[in-house]
């Protein structure tokens, strides 16, 4: 009796970056490079357009950007020729003008009070920056990035992994380091993630900030579950 190989119908592929075959249940952008169409991973979006490389779907049609070109054009030719009335104004004024009893008056000093009021800006002449008030307690920075996270778009690649190899394990703790920061590392036996939650954002963002296929590259820290995930990717925490 002869034997048969077993071959999955389901074709796999891999990051034109990283070179990465990707998990079944991960979804790769395409991204154009020139008349090319390339594959990117969710860690190599960023590498991709450091490259130059641009997400299908977001190149403007050629009647849009050539419209802007004609606007721009029409608003350069307008600002020469109101260049030219003034340099040609300027030239026939009368020669009375030049008497120095004619003379506008100094300007006076703004008062420094007002000025402050008016134009108060960052030391160094930068804008402020937008921070947000940070918890205080790590249970608050806990469940707070907890709820970041499962209202984020990062659920979707955890429930299309976990289709694959089942619900995984999560710990969710501060970072050392930044204290503003909560890591998140969701992990399954053969792969783990790792997303930064930086709570001090004036709109708090959350972002992959490490992928790894051994469970012996996280810290001790990190291998201190304390969360869940279900099958929507959506994170629990375990009381």
């Amino acid at each position: 009796m002869s034997t048969r190989a077993i071959r999955t119908s389901i074709a796999s592929s891999a990051c034109d970056v990283c070179g990465r075959t990707l998990l079944r249940g991960e979804r790769a952008e395409v991204y154009l490079s020139g008349d090319t169409r390339r594959s990117v991973c969710e860690l190599c979006t960023s590498r991709a357009l450091h490259g130059g490389w641009v997400r299908e779907g977001t190149v403007p049609e050629y009647d849009q950007s050539s419209a802007r070109i004609d606007r721009r054009r029409s608003l350069m030719s307008r600002f020469r020729g109101n260049r030219r009335d003034v340099v040609a104004s300027s030239d026939s004024a009368p020669a009375a003008a030049e008497d120095p009893r004619q003379q506008p008056s100094a300007p006076s000093r703004p008062d420094p009070v007002s000025r402050g009021v008016a134009g108060r800006t960052a030391p160094g002449g930068r804008e402020p920056r937008h921070v947000r008030a940070v918890p205080t307690s790590i249970e608050h920075k806990i469940s707070s990035a907890v709820s970041l996270f499962n209202s984020s778009e990062h659920p979707r690649t955890v429930a299309g992994i976990g289709r694959s190899l089942g619900l995984p394990e999560v710990s969710v703790h501060p970072s050392d380091a930044l204290p503003s920061v909560v890591n998140v590392v969701v992990s399954w036996e053969l792969c783990w993630y790792r997303y930064e939650v930086d709570l001090s954002d004036e709109v708090p963002t959350v972002r992959v900030a490490g992928q790894g296929y051994e469970l012996s590259e996280l810290n001790p820290v990190e291998l201190q579950i304390n969360a869940a995930g279900d099958d929507r990717g959506k994170i629990d925490l375990i009381a």
